[in-house]
């Protein structure tokens, strides 16, 4: 008999929420059962229109916002409402939109802030950072809040590979940044995610999201509209007249 096809496996899931329902305030729930998963290695995008509750998913991901029902896994472990510091301590790096970096610090301070847990790794861990964020080099020394918008938010990328993440959750990377900046912004997240690192960025240009991404999901209403790989997504016709509109023209 002719040999059996090797049955084809798929990678295993780094990240996985499934059905999850949240919100910020009690009996008002901004997340409807939404489901997402990250394989490992991938980058995986999460787009839709405002008020559609992606960045409440990244936060319900991180414990920054309760899950009322549902389930969130880091690998085989159940990481559902742990607190932040746990969850950096089990794997997760976090950037969020707005206030990512200790402005008073210096670059260099900012990193061993994201280090504070393992600090006998400092110099190897700045090491490695500085090799995928070489700017950080010239303002190892300058304080964060004097740097422009993009350096900040490569700050803050830094600040999170410090202590070498399995999973990166980004919340809006490219948010108030010029097109040359958001340019420079996601080649760093594609850098970041070429080291190993999973991914799952949450992005307001959806078209240049779905062009780098390896999946992403449309959220509407808190849940899940559509999934698929980005190149996909971005020529779906339903989604491109539903969500995307001139954005993923061209």
């Amino acid at each position: 008999m002719p040999a059996s096809p090797p049955t084809r496996t798929e990678p295993e899931l780094a990240l996985h929420a499934e059905d999850v329902v949240a919100g910020y305030i009690a009996g008002i729930d901004i997340l409807n059962g939404c489901t997402v998963e990250v394989r490992k290695g991938e980058l995986v995008g999460v787009i839709g229109p405002n008020g559609a509750g992606k960045s409440t998913l990244i936060k319900a991901v991180f414990g920054l916002v309760p899950v009322r029902t549902g389930r969130v896994r880091l690998g085989e472990r159940d990481i559902t409402n742990l607190k932040a510091n746990q969850l950096v301590a089990a794997g997760v790096g976090y950037v969020p939109q707005n206030n990512n970096v200790f402005p008073s610090l210096t670059v260099d301070e900012n990193l061993e802030m994201g280090l504070y847990l393992r600090p006998r790794k400092l110099r190897e861990r700045r090491e490695v950072v500085s090799e995928l964020f070489p700017l950080l080099r010239d303002r190892r020394n300058q304080r964060a809040g004097s740097l422009s918008g993009g350096e900040r938010q490569m700050v803050a990328m830094a600040r999170a590979m410090m202590m070498d993440p399995d999973v990166m959750l980004l919340d809006e990377p490219s948010a108030g940044l010029s097109p040359k900046l958001q340019a420079e912004v996601f080649r760093r997240v594609r850098e970041v995610n070429g080291t190993g690192v999973s991914v799952l960025m949450v992005e307001q240009n959806a078209r240049r999201c779905l062009q780098i991404c390896d999946r992403a999901y449309v959220l509407d209403q808190g849940r899940n509209a559509y999934t698929d790989t980005g190149q996909s997504l971005l020529h779906d016709p339903k989604v491109v007249e539903l969500y995307l509109g001139t954005l993923a023209q061209g």
